[in-house]
């Protein structure tokens, strides 16, 4: 997914969504409806410097390592996360740009003539 997929991401209660515009905002929310994919987001987020290590994200759950890889990968593909490999590891950090388009899902337009 490419930087300009989320700009397809206007408020649910502004205006109908087109089929493409679903289309393009359903694999992020399907990526991030498994419990244990949205803790990943979470952990990577919060931790220092906004990345983490594929090592250290292990350590959090009771799933083996491929299992996390997986979850991962998944996150990796919708656009949520970036990867960088440094020697033997692998780095993920959450692309702001796509949290920013998730949330904007989920914000409520000001009603007509309400002022900013």
């Amino acid at each position: 997914m490419s930087d300009t997929d989320f700009a397809c991401c206007t408020p649910l209660t502004g205006t109908s969504m087109s089929t493409d515009q679903a289309e393009q905002v359903a694999p992020l929310l399907k990526a991030l409806a498994d419990p244990v994919r949205l803790r990943l987001v979470s952990l990577i987020a919060s931790s220092e410097g906004g990345e983490a290590c594929v090592c250290d994200l292990n350590e959090a759950f009771d799933q083996t390592q491929a299992t996390i890889s997986h979850h991962l990968k998944v996150l990796h593909a919708a656009g949520l996360l970036d990867r960088e490999k440094r020697g033997v590891w692998v780095y993920y950090a959450v692309r702001p740009e796509a949290l920013s388009a998730v949330a904007t899902l989920f914000s409520t337009p000001a009603p007509a003539g309400a002022s900013a």
